[in-house]
């Protein structure tokens, strides 16, 4: 990874400069437990001055960005797609060695920062208000503008892919923006920031403060001086991050955690079904908000279901991200621990491994993995089933009829995703209808990432929109104009 390391993982971007901070943090490899780099340990200090930055170049008394029209910021955002992909491989493996992920998935998750960058350039321009009909003397218009200075508080296991929709949505809309980066995983997105000043972003435009949660984190959350603030991560964390916010009455966009059901019907495709059940749960080794961790499956077909499975799991091989094997490693020794005590619970509790992956034999010692297995026999109600475990565990359950089936899928207090196995058309609609969650995808799970489609949750998996138009949506407010002419 040395050969890499060529931009200043230990400093902050903050008004288009890199500021060396006092103290730093130590990164390790998720795959052998070993240190991978250093980065800036942003404090107050750095926070306020990112802010203050900002909010100079928002009202235009720093740099050019207050002056770019709405095509400049398209023009610029469409060309950082490409550059992107022009350092695709180097990215990559980045985003591989800080997380741990199979080379693949990195290599898929640089590409669809790129998309994001790409869809919201192409989108800047279109940021439409509305003409209202109202009295015959008054003409009535909405404007859409954005708020100002947006707080991003992106997470660890997917750093580049929220990069790409939260910095590209926020800028596309005219926003500055203040960006605290997770303090396991970021080195993509230094590297991705530190493109961006060298490719014409303006300063102040983009400020990235890498720190702790309880430091750098709550210092922004709480910041007097920020307009908006988006958030991903755990509820819980995310209930203290709006906390903060709502002392100054700031707007929050949560993306919390899930517990998302695939349903399985014995109607459906059982090879297509069943392969996207496997990937929804060992992607990125479970640890996604979306992944679709509950398998509901129907009674008739439920044994079938499970052996198949128990081969397909029995067959998964783990190893270094840069192996490309099936799933790599947790991201910290913190996770592993507590997937692995709540797994210990699990089988106290006479929760049965039905089948388990395996270690390949040239895995590092140290490395943080936990083997993907799928568990049944689950008392209903038990916290396996209502708790999100963030790891390469898939529970099963069994249900009788369609009613029961979305009795068990909206049995938690998540509501982020969901997936329907089905070819009966009106049993599809009246599921999606009936299941509560802010994505449902039918005889697909994912939509191949689908930056371009509304995401996020209801519950404790949040509120707020990213992605698409929607997403971009939530980086403005509206300001009615109304004009009397008599």
């Amino acid at each position: 990874m040395s050969h890499l390391m060529t931009f200043p993982p230990q400093q902050a971007l903050i008004g288009g400069e890199w500021i060396k901070t006092t103290a730093t943090l130590q990164v390790e490899a998720p795959a052998t437990g070993e240190p991978l780099a250093r980065i800036a340990r942003s404090q107050v200090e750095e926070v306020n001055a990112a802010v203050k930055a900002a909010r100079l170049a928002f009202s235009g008394q720093l740099g050019e960005w207050a002056h770019w029209s709405a095509r400049k910021r398209s023009e610029w955002l469409l060309r950082f797609a490409d550059v992107i992909e022009a350092h695709h491989e180097q990215l990559a493996q980045l985003e591989c060695a800080d997380t741990g992920k199979p080379m693949t998935q990195a290599k898929g998750d640089i590409s669809a920062c790129a998309r994001y960058f790409r869809f919201y350039g192409g989108a800047a321009d279109k940021i439409h208000g509305e003409t209202i009909p109202f009295e015959t003397d008054f003409a009535v218009m909405t404007l859409r503008e954005p708020y100002g200075v947006c707080a991003q508080i992106i997470p660890w296991n997917y750093p580049s892919q929220i990069f790409g929709r939260c910095v590209a949505a926020g800028l596309a809309a005219g926003n500055t923006i203040v960006l605290k980066p997770a303090e396991d995983a970021c080195l993509s997105v230094l590297r991705m920031s530190e493109l961006a000043v060298q490719h014409g972003l303006p300063p102040g435009a983009l400020n990235v403060v890498p720190g702790l949660g309880f430091e750098a984190g709550a210092a922004l959350a709480a910041h007097p001086q920020i307009d908006h603030l988006s958030f991903t991560g755990s509820p819980e964390t995310g209930t203290h991050v709006a906390q903060a916010a709502a002392q100054h009455h700031v707007p929050v966009t949560l993306e919390l955690g899930g517990k998302s059901p695939q349903l399985v019907f014995a109607d459906a495709d059982l090879e297509e079904a069943l392969s996207a059940v496997v990937r929804g749960i060992i992607q990125n080794a479970g640890q996604t908000c979306s992944a679709g961790s509950r398998l509901l499956v129907q009674r008739e077909i439920a044994d079938n279901v499970i052996d198949n499975l128990c081969k397909r799991f029995n067959a998964l091989r783990c190893d270094t991200g840069e192996a490309d094997a099936d799933c790599g490693p947790l991201i910290n020794a913190r996770q592993k621990a507590k997937l692995e005590e709540r797994l210990s619970a699990a089988k106290a509790d006479g929760i049965r491994v039905a089948a388990i992956g395996k270690l390949t034999s040239s895995v590092p010692s140290g490395g943080h993995f936990v083997l993907p297995q799928l568990l049944t026999d689950i008392p209903d109600g038990h916290e396996v089933l209502r708790e999100e475990l963030f790891g390469p565990v898939l529970v099963v359950q069994v249900f009788e009829d369609e009613a029961e089936a979305l009795a068990l899928a909206n049995a938690t207090d998540f509501g982020l995703c969901a997936g329907i196995w089905t070819r009966d058309g009106g049993r599809q609609l009246r599921l999606a209808k009936g299941i509560r969650s802010g994505q449902v995808f039918i005889n697909n799970y994912g939509a191949a990432g689908g930056v371009e489609l509304p995401f996020g949750g209801v519950g404790r998996s949040g509120h707020g929109r990213e992605k698409g138009f929607e997403g971009l949506r939530s980086y403005t407010r509206i300001k009615t104009i109304a004009i009397k002419h008599g």
